[in-house]
């Protein structure tokens, strides 16, 4: 027997012949005697109906302005997930399955005080562990915890991959199975190639990069859950027959295990490629090269909330001067080109400059810190294709590349091509 947190999204209870499906999911894993507790996501499309009302109903008379209390919109907004938890406890209860549903302020979950995107703060799973006792399952409203003024508090988009980490971190499960629409985690993405492959296992690390790098099978705060906590993650399809073979293995069901380096036997130099694009480029001319000039740039444009990425300087001859190169999400651009000129004469620089239409590919593998060569081996491949690099980050286990947007589909298949991921 084990203790298993099954997440299941939207797509995935969609509605009631999805949520009907799910509960044959549960069903398998409760039949098999494990103890089981199931977070769910409001049924698709329902957060930005709710999300829309909730900014209709702020609108006063005659305007167009956004503006709204952060706790009444958690106060809407997660009530998707309420009515999924009710209606999930309900079909599970018609099945047979003992099953109750469980909102965030009710275990609880706490959070801090950032309405609209909380961070968990402490979960206790006292109750839940001890309802697993009498065979009862737990189906958790996803997105949603209790803030420190006593009300709720939502975790930002995504949040019920967060929740069902946290809440498996929690009550120390053996597994945590992400249920999505996907089988399992891609060396890239299988819409730009074909020949991309479902991973059998991939390491936090590589996952982390991979989900803050564009990849959307997870979200990144989860997954940074399941490092710290070590929680065995699953990902698999809810779309796949809940009696089809291998579905009820416990040990190696169908999907891709992401767990701890030391699990992963044969570690390939390379593991995947990621993309994002609609990235933009600002670039300063002329910045005066003097100590706190990085600070005066970077630190308001962090205070408003915009995430920098790819950051390239040059110093000229003299080292008077620097040019300051860095990238923003395409969405960012006015807002930070509005930070930089409040702050054009402190930090004194000449020029702004910005480009949208850029995509960053990235190369990602535990095994290249051990192997030499992995970059040179992606400079020569885009190269030969004819696609200009614009700027290159680097970690220990990834390489990111600016690069024009009209190459990135050629850039990912040269890529995935160059380091053998389309082979068996």
């Amino acid at each position: 027997m084990a203790r298993i947190v099954m997440k299941f999204g939207g797509t995935s209870v969609a509605d009631i012949a999805r949520i009907r499906n799910v509960a044959r999911h549960v069903k398998r894993e409760v039949d098999a005697g494990h103890e089981v507790a199931v977070v769910v996501s409001a049924m698709a499309g329902k957060t930005n109906e709710l999300v829309a009302w909730v900014q209709d109903a702020s609108k006063a008379e005659g305007s167009n302005l956004n503006i709204y209390d952060a706790r009444e919109y958690d106060a809407v907004v997660a009530s998707g997930e309420q009515v999924t938890s009710g209606l999930l406890a309900l079909v599970l209860q018609s099945m047979g399955v003992d099953a109750r549903s469980w909102q965030g302020w009710q275990i609880p979950i706490h959070t801090d005080h950032s309405h609209g995107a909380a961070r968990i703060l402490d979960i206790d799973g006292s109750e839940l562990v001890r309802r697993f006792g009498l065979g009862q399952v737990a189906v958790v409203a996803g997105f949603q915890g209790v803030g420190p003024d006593n009300r709720i508090a939502t975790l930002g988009r995504g949040g019920s991959d967060t929740s069902a980490v946290a809440l498996a971190a929690a009550v120390k499960a053996d597994r945590c199975d992400i249920y999505t629409d996907v089988d399992g985690v891609y060396t890239t993405d299988p819409r730009i190639e074909p020949k991309a492959r479902r991973l059998a296992r991939i390491s936090f690390e590589e996952m982390l990069e991979m989900a803050s790098l564009g990849a959307k099978v997870l979200q990144v705060r989860s997954v940074e859950l399941a490092m710290v906590h070590k929680v065995r993650t699953f990902v698999r399809s809810s779309f796949v027959e809940p009696d089809a073979p291998g579905m009820g293995d416990f040990d190696n069901p169908p999907g891709t295990l992401i767990c701890d380096e030391d699990e992963i036997v044969e570690q390939q130099v390379v593991t995947g490629i990621a993309y994002a694009k609609d990235e933009a480029q600002i670039s300063l001319r002329r910045v005066a090269d003097r100590p706190g000039v990085s600070a005066g740039i970077f630190g308001p444009l962090a205070e408003a909330g915009i995430n920098v990425d790819m950051i390239v300087q040059n110093i000229s001859e003299d080292g008077k001067f620097t040019d300051m190169t860095f990238t923003v999400p395409a969405g960012d651009v006015a807002k930070a080109l509005g930070v930089l000129e409040k702050v054009r004469e402190t930090v004194g620089f000449d020029v702004i400059q910005h480009e949208a239409g850029l995509s960053k590919v990235s190369v990602i593998g535990i095994g290249m810190r051990s192997h030499a060569g992995v970059a040179a081996t992606a400079f020569r491949a885009l190269a030969d294709k004819g696609i200009n690099i614009r700027a290159i980050t680097t970690s220990e286990i990834k390489i990111s590349i600016l690069i024009d947007g009209a190459y990135t589909e050629l850039a990912v298949r040269t890529l995935h091509s160059v380091y053998g991921l389309d082979k068996q």
